[in-house]
């Protein structure tokens, strides 16, 4: 592919693939003995945002693997979350 038409197709894919955003999940979780909450940020991956059961199953997971259980499923969007946000999940934004 010549170095103009590579350009091109860059241009061309990079948009679309960018507007494909992730469902953005909040949630919060516990571990036991010690007891420890935590409230965090995951992503999703798809173009849209699965039902709430779906994205549940789906962090009770992830969260599993690492010795953590699913309290609940706060919210569930398309759009990146704020800063508050960001800065109240802290360690556990996108960790898992």
């Amino acid at each position: 592919m010549k170095p103009m038409a590579c350009a091109l197709f860059l241009l061309t894919v990079l948009p679309a693939s960018a507007a494909q955003a992730a469902c953005f999940v909040e949630y919060k979780a516990k571990q036991d003995n010690p007891l420890r909450l935590h409230y965090g940020i995951s992503t999703l991956p798809g173009a849209a945002c699965p039902p709430a059961n779906a994205a549940a199953a789906q962090m009770e997971i992830r969260l599993d693997r690492n010795g953590w259980t699913l309290l609940n499923v706060v919210h569930l969007s398309a759009e990146e979350p704020s800063a508050e946000k960001k800065a109240n999940a802290g360690d556990f934004y996108l960790r898992y």
